[in-house]
C-alpha cells in the first residue's frame, strides 16, 4: 500500500511538473522580470556611464530563489488543498495580466485574488443571472473559486515575499539621480525585485492519489487529490531618498509580515464564517495599498541622505570589483580627504588623485561623522573615480522622473531619464528670445 501512495503521489508531481513547463504564465513571468532588469542596465549606464548590474545575473538570482521558495511553499501547500480547475487558473491570471497593464506591481495575487473575491461576492448576490457562452464560463470559474483557500496562499505567498526582502531587497537596487521638493537633484534608490514562484498545489479530484490526512480545505478524508501547477510572480518595488537600501528592505520585509499575519487570520476566519469573506478580499489588496501609501508619505518626511555635506563628497553607490569596494567604501558615507587634500568637488577629487598616480590615501567619515583612513595602491585599468558614484551636483546632465513602472515603459525600454542641461539651456534660449521681444 506504502509502495502504491508513493507512485502515485511520485506520477502527480511529475505530471504537474510537466505542465508547468507547458504553461505559458511562468515564461511570460521570467521575460518581465528580464526586461526589467535590462532596462534598468540601460538607465545606469544613461546616469553613470557604465553598468553596476548585470542583468542577466539579476534574473537568474530571483529565477533560482523564486524556485526555491516554490519549492517550500509547494512543500507547505500539501496540508492546503484548493478548490482549483485549468478554467480557474486561466482566469487567475488573466485577472492578473489585465491589472499589470495598469501597474507592473499589481501583477501580485493580493490584487486579483482580492478583486476576483469581491467579484465572486456580488456574483453570488446575483446567484439568478446565468449567462451563456464565455461569459458563462468565466462568471462559473469565479463563482467556484474557493476564495478563503486562495487568500491564505496570498497570506503565506507574502511571508515567503517578506523573507525574499529580507534576504535580497537591497541586492538589486539601482542608486538614480532624482529632482527633490525645491528642484535640487539627489541621489536615492530604486528598489525593484520580482520573482517567479512555480507553485504545485493541493486539489481535489475525482481518482486522485489518498492522502493518509486531512488538508485545511479538503473536505472528506476519503476525497481523492491531485497536484495543480500555479505559476505566480510576487516583488515589491520601492524609492528611498532617506534610507539606505538595506534599511529600507529590512523595514518594508516587517511590515509583509505583518500584512501577511492579519490576512491569514482573516482568511481563516473567512473559511470558518463565510460573511467574512468580503472583508478579507477587500483587506488584501486595500492593505496592501495601504502599506505602499505610508511607505510613501513616511518617505516624504525623511530628509535626503545622498547630497553632499559642507565638506567632502557623499557616495550614492560603489562599484563592484572597483578599488572602492576594495578599500571598505560604502554607501552613505563621505570622502573627505583624498591624498591630504580636502576634496568638496569632482574636479578636486580628479586632482588630489593625481597628486600621487600608484598610490591613494583617504579619509573618509560615515554617517555618525566619525573617520576612518583607508589606503591602497593603484592599478592600470582601476576606475578613474575609485568605483564611486557620488551624488549628483548642479552639473549632472541626467535626472530620473519617478513614475509607477508600466508593462509598456518596460516593454519599450523608456527609461524615463532626461536631459537637463539641455532643458537648462532650452530655458536660457527662451527668456532670451523673451527679452528680445520686449
Amino acid at each position: 500500500m506504502d509502495l502504491e501512495w508513493a507512485l502515485q503521489w511520485g506520477w502527480s508531481v511529475l505530471n504537474a511538473c510537466l505542465y508547468l513547463l507547458l504553461q505559458p504564465f511562468y515564461y511570460i513571468s521570467i521575460l518581465i522580470v528580464a526586461l526589467g532588469y535590462r532596462r534598468q542596465m540601460l538607465l545606469e549606464r544613461k546616469l553613470f556611464h557604465t553598468r553596476i548590474h548585470s542583468w542577466a545575473a539579476e534574473t537568474w538570482r530571483v529565477v533560482w530563489s523564486g524556485l526555491l521558495a516554490g519549492m517550500a511553499l509547494s512543500a507547505l501547500g500539501m496540508f492546503v488543498s484548493v478548490h482549483l480547475n485549468p478554467t480557474s487558473i486561466v482566469c487567475l491570471w488573466i485577472a492578473t495580466l489585465l491589472l499589470m497593464l495598469v501597474r507592473v506591481r499589481y501583477l501580485c495575487l493580493a490584487y486579483s485574488v482580492g478583486l476576483l473575491g469581491v467579484v465572486q461576492f456580488f456574483l453570488n448576490v446575483a446567484s439568478g443571472w446565468q449567462p451563456g457562452g464565455a461569459l458563462g464560463t468565466s462568471v462559473a470559474a469565479i463563482r467556484g473559486l474557493d476564495i478563503p483557500a486562495l487568500l491564505v496562499l496570498v497570506a503565506v505567498l507574502h511571508v515567503a515575499e517578506a523573507l525574499l526582502v529580507r534576504w535580497q531587497g537591497g541586492k538589486a537596487a539601482m542608486p538614480l539621480f532624482v529632482e527633490g521638493k525645491r528642484g535640487r537633484l539627489v541621489g536615492g534608490y530604486r528598489m525593484e525585485d520580482l520573482w517567479p514562484i512555480p507553485l504545485l498545489l493541493l486539489v481535489p479530484a475525482q481518482g486522485g492519489f489518498m492522502l493518509p490526512w486531512t488538508p485545511l480545505f479538503g473536505g472528506d478524508a476519503g476525497t481523492g487529490y491531485m497536484l495543480a501547477a500555479l505559476p505566480v510572480l510576487m516583488g515589491f518595488s520601492s524609492v528611498t531618498l532617506g534610507q539606505l537600501p538595506r534599511q529600507k528592505a529590512v523595514l518594508t520585509s516587517n511590515r509583509l509580515l505583518l500584512y501577511s499575519v492579519a490576512l491569514l487570520l482573516l482568511s481563516l476566519l473567512a473559511a470558518w464564517w463565510s460573511p467574512l469573506i468580503l472583508l478579507a478580499a477587500l483587506f488584501s489588496f486595500l492593505a496592501h495599498e495601504a502599506l505602499i501609501w505610508y511607505g510613501n508619505i513616511e518617505e516624504s518626511r525623511l530628509s535626503p541622505m545622498f547630497v553632499h555635506p559642507e565638506q567632502g563628497m557623499r557616495v550614492l553607490a560603489v562599484l563592484p570589483d572597483s578599488p572602492a569596494t576594495a578599500m571598505g567604501i560604502l554607501p552613505g558615507e563621505a570622502i573627505y580627504r583624498v591624498n591630504g587634500m580636502v576634496v568638496n568637488s569632482r574636479a578636486e577629487l580628479h586632482q588630489a588623485l593625481r597628486i600621487n598616480s600608484a598610490f591613494c590615501k583617504l579619509e573618509v567619515r560615515n554617517l555618525q561623522g566619525e573617520s576612518k583612513f583607508v589606503q591602497r595602491g593603484m592599478y592600470d585599468g582601476d576606475h578613474h573615480q575609485l568605483g564611486v558614484v557620488l551624488a549628483p551636483d548642479e552639473h549632472a546632465g541626467w535626472a530620473v522622473s519617478i513614475q509607477p513602472a508600466s508593462i509598456y515603459r518596460i516593454v519599450a525600454m523608456h527609461i524615463g531619464a532626461r536631459r537637463r542641461k539641455a532643458e537648462q539651456a532650452s530655458k536660457a534660449e527662451s527668456t532670451h528670445l523673451d527679452t528680445m521681444d520686449q
